[in-house]
């Protein structure tokens, strides 16, 4: 079972020395973040309900400062962070979705493909397993 989000955040390179300066065009760049996904049922497995709405990071400023700490770099040199999807294996995805279906209510849905939806909306990458 294996899954992770993947992110996109755009950062500002910021030199360490005032006697240095970066080219304002070359000061920023783009990288994509891996971020493990917590197995369903376990700490931390609702970090999609918590952080993402229709396939977004819900709170813009949160995510920044996620990224930032991810990163291990300074929040104000993060500029934007996106959520690209979930990548996940088949068995992850339906160890998900039984755990949601377990416990609908606090999704506040009527059935697991809502939720999915509603949390993740169509950033859900199923991928083949080497088993």
């Amino acid at each position: 079972m294996d899954a992770r989000y993947a992110f996109r955040v755009r950062i500002r390179i910021e030199p360490a020395h005032d006697d240095v300066s970066i080219a304002p065009s070359s000061a920023e760049t783009t990288v994509t973040l891996f971020l493990e996904a917590p197995e369903p049922g376990t700490e931390g497995w609702l970090f999609f309900r918590d952080t993402l709405w229709r396939g977004e990071i819900g709170d813009e400023d949160y995510g920044r400062r996620l990224a930032a700490e991810w990163l291990g770099v300074p929040e104000r040199t993060v500029h934007a962070a996106e959520f690209r999807e979930l990548q996940t294996d088949q068995a992850y995805f339906d160890a998900l979705k039984a755990e949601i279906a377990a416990d609908l209510e606090p999704f506040k849905a009527d059935t697991v493909s809502e939720v999915i939806s509603k949390y993740l909306g169509s950033s859900v990458r199923v991928t083949e397993t080497d088993d």
